[in-house]
């Protein structure tokens, strides 16, 4: 996913160029296609400032029933804030993946080899308590 989305990141900085419309169409359909991606990710691991940011950025870019600004010095901007928001969702990412794996590694260290662990034994345990006269 991560290539994807820097892919998408370029995308939206080569659409600051004057390019044919046909672009333009494969740019909604791809950031759309993105911003989903990132959407359901950060809707599962509860990072919902940036749910809110790329569903602002799914309704911009959205194909089925375009958003239509007719200026290119209004969309140069929203370009580059969008490949910078793809950007910084694939440093975060990483970022959080780097701690789990640290904080994996480290339990594995803590952990005790299986040699020198205790093992519990099964209990038997009377059901029948004893009545105290």
């Amino acid at each position: 996913m991560k290539p994807f989305l820097t892919f998408c990141a370029v995308c939206c900085f080569a659409g600051i160029f004057k390019l044919p419309i046909e672009y333009y169409t494969f740019l909604r359909i791809l950031i759309s296609i993105g911003a989903l991606l990132v959407l359901y990710n950060t809707l599962s691991s509860r990072q919902h400032y940036f749910s809110i940011l790329f569903l602002i950025i799914l309704i911009l870019f959205n194909p089925i029933f375009p958003f239509y600004l007719y200026r290119k010095s209004v969309w140069i901007p929203i370009d580059v804030i969008t490949g910078i928001l793809f950007l910084l969702i694939n440093f975060v990412e990483r970022k959080e993946q780097k701690k789990e794996e640290e904080i994996t590694e480290e339990t594995i260290e803590q952990s005790a080899p299986i040699h020198q662990r205790t093992v519990s034994r099964d209990r038997i345990i009377n059901p029948k308590i004893p009545k105290e006269e």
